[in-house]
């Protein structure tokens, strides 16, 4: 009866010691693209964004959009859409919002008074668009408000 216990024992502790637990799946394949020079036109103040040729987007992935808030030093700052408020000093208001379909991304300015928001959030603006396995989105820990750290994660050169 002891060589049995000790046998399960054995097993029980190789079963669990050979799991990978790992944060990141390294065999994750994360797809990213830029678009720039996206203007934002009345009367939608939307832009469709088809999803480029060798990019597949499958039911279960996840996107994730980023906006070029700024450049310092020479890095890009990018902000996760979608924006929180974005409050102006002469009381304007606005933010980016997008949604997507296997075949596209749709990114949208929303905004209660378009003539209090400047052509510095209207024109010329630059999106990253990534698309993410759903496994990976769903197990991993990656902090998806940083591109940074999502850039990473999956190993996107960029």
């Amino acid at each position: 009866m002891r060589k049995i216990f000790a046998l399960l024992c054995l097993a029980t502790f190789i079963f669990t010691s050979c799991s990978n637990d790992d944060d990141t799946d390294f065999d994750t394949i994360g797809q990213t693209f830029e678009i720039d020079n996206v203007d934002f036109i009345a009367p939608e103040y939307a832009v469709n964004i088809p999803f480029p040729s060798g990019i597949e987007v499958f039911e279960a992935d996840v996107v994730l959009v980023y906006r070029l808030e700024n450049v310092v030093d020479g890095r890009d700052v990018w902000e996760p859409v979608p924006t929180p408020l974005i409050e102006l000093d002469n009381g304007g208001k606005l933010t980016y919002r997008f949604n997507f379909t296997l075949n596209d991304v749709d990114i949208l300015l929303d905004t209660p008074d378009i003539n209090l928001i400047g052509t510095n959030f209207t024109d010329d603006q630059v999106f990253r668009i990534v698309i993410v396995p759903s496994t990976f989105a769903n197990n991993s820990k990656i902090d998806f408000s940083d591109f940074k750290a999502v850039q990473s994660a999956l190993k996107l050169d960029f």
